[in-house]
C-alpha cells in the first residue's frame, strides 16, 4: 500500500510540475521579463515552498522530541541545496544525453547563473562558519542571519534590474505551449494564469506532502538517523518540482529557464532557509552538516569554473552527480 502511495504521489508532482511551468511561462511573456527572472525568482520561490515548509514545520512544532525537530529542520534545510547542486544537475543531464551527445554544449545565460551561484556560495559559506560560533553567541549569529538574509532581498534587485538588459538581447520568455487552461476554452489573462499557477502549486505541495509520508514511513526500517533521514530522504521529495521542471525545459531547448530553476532555488534556500536554522537550531558541527556544507560548496564551485570559463558540457554534470555519491558513502559510514 505504502508503494503505491509514493507511485501515485510522484505521478501528482509531475502533473503538477507541468501545469506549473506551463502557466509561468505565460506569465513571464506577457510581464515581457528575462528567462532570468522567470526561472530564478518565479519559479524558484514557487517550487522551493515544498522543501520550505518541511523544515518551519518541523522547527516550530511543539509535538515530539526538540532534539528530532530540530535534527529534522537542519537536515532539510542544508539537504534541499546539497540535491539541487550535484544529483539534480546530473539527472538534468542525464535527461538531454540522447539528444545532444555527451560532448554537447548546454547554454544558459551566462550573467544570470553566475550571479545566482555567487550570492549562493557567499551566503553558504556564512552558513558554515556560523557552525563554529556557539548558540551562546547570539548577537554573532544574529549577524550572520540577518547578513543571510539581506543579500537575498540584494539579489533579487540585482535579478529584477538585469532583466530590462537581457530582454533586449532575446532572453525574453517565451512560451512554448498554449496555456492548459486555455485550451478549454479560458482567456489567457493574468487571472487565469494566476488560478492555473495556484492549481500547479497546491498540486506540488500535496503531492510532495504525500511523498515525504511515504518515504519516512518507508526508512524507517533501515535506522537511519533523523539528521541524515531529512538530509538524503526528504529532498528527494521536496526537489521533484525543480528536477521535474528543469527536465522538461532542458529538453524543449530552454537551457536558461532550466538553470535558473535549480540555481534561484539555491540562492533561496541557501540564504533564508540556514538564517533560520542559524537562530531556531543548535546549529553546530557534526560531521554529517559540515560535510553536507563542503561537498554542496564544492560542486557549486565547480559549475561556477565552467560557466566563467567555458559553456557547460553534458558530461561535465556527471561530476555533480560524483560529488553526491561521495556525500552518501562518507554519510552513511
Amino acid at each position: 500500500m505504502i508503494f503505491l502511495q509514493l507511485f501515485l504521489m510522484l505521478l501528482v508532482i509531475l502533473v503538477a510540475a507541468e501545469i506549473f511551468t506551463n502557466a509561468l511561462e505565460h506569465l513571464g511573456e506577457k510581464l515581457k521579463i528575462s528567462e532570468g527572472v522567470t526561472g530564478s525568482i518565479f519559479a524558484a520561490i514557487g517550487t522551493a515552498l515544498p522543501e520550505t515548509l518541511v523544515p518551519l514545520l518541523a522547527l516550530l512544532s511543539s509535538h515530539g522530541d526538540a532534539k528530532t525537530n530540530h535534527d529534522v529542520g537542519v537536515g532539510a534545510i542544508l539537504g534541499a541545496p546539497l540535491m539541487l547542486s550535484t544529483l539534480t544537475m546530473f539527472i538534468m543531464a542525464i535527461s538531454v544525453i540522447g539528444h545532444r551527445g555527451l560532448g554537447g554544449h548546454l547554454k544558459p545565460e551566462k550573467t544570470g547563473l553566475i550571479r545566482d551561484l555567487d550570492f549562493f556560495i557567499f551566503s553558504f559559506i556564512f552558513a558554515g562558519i556560523a557552525l563554529f560560533i556557539p548558540h551562546t553567541s547570539e548577537l554573532a549569529r544574529g549577524l550572520i542571519a540577518f547578513l543571510m538574509v539581506f543579500s537575498y532581498f540584494i539579489y533579487i534587485l540585482m535579478t529584477i534590474r538585469a532583466s530590462k538588459k537581457l530582454v533586449s538581447e532575446g532572453h525574453s520568455t517565451e512560451a512554448s505551449n498554449p496555456m492548459f487552461m486555455e485550451r478549454i476554452g479560458l482567456p489567457n489573462n493574468y487571472l487565469i494564469i494566476s488560478i492555473q499557477l495556484l492549481i500547479g502549486l497546491a498540486l506540488l505541495i500535496f503531492g510532495a506532502k504525500g511523498f515525504i509520508s511515504g518515504i519516512e514511513e518507508t526508512s524507517s526500517i533501515l535506522g537511519i538517523s533523523a539528521l541524515i533521514l531529512s538530509m538524503l530522504i526528504i529532498p528527494i521529495a521536496t526537489e521533484l518540482p525543480e528536477k521535474v521542471n528543469s527536465i522538461f525545459w532542458i529538453r524543449k531547448g530552454k537551457d536558461t529557464l532550466a538553470f535558473g530553476n535549480i540555481t534561484g532555488a539555491m540562492v533561496f534556500q541557501g540564504t533564508l532557509l540556514p538564517a533560520i536554522g542559524i537562530l531556531l537550531t543548535p546549529w553546530e558541527p557534526r560531521k554529517e552538516v559540515y560535510l553536507c556544507i563542503f561537498i554542496t560548496l564544492l560542486s557549486s564551485l565547480w559549475i561556477r569554473t565552467l560557466i566563467h570559463k567555458s559553456n557547460i558540457k553534458v558530461w561535465h554534470l556527471g561530476i555533480n552527480g560524483i560529488f553526491y555519491f561521495i556525500y552518501l558513502y562518507f554519510a552513511l559510514h
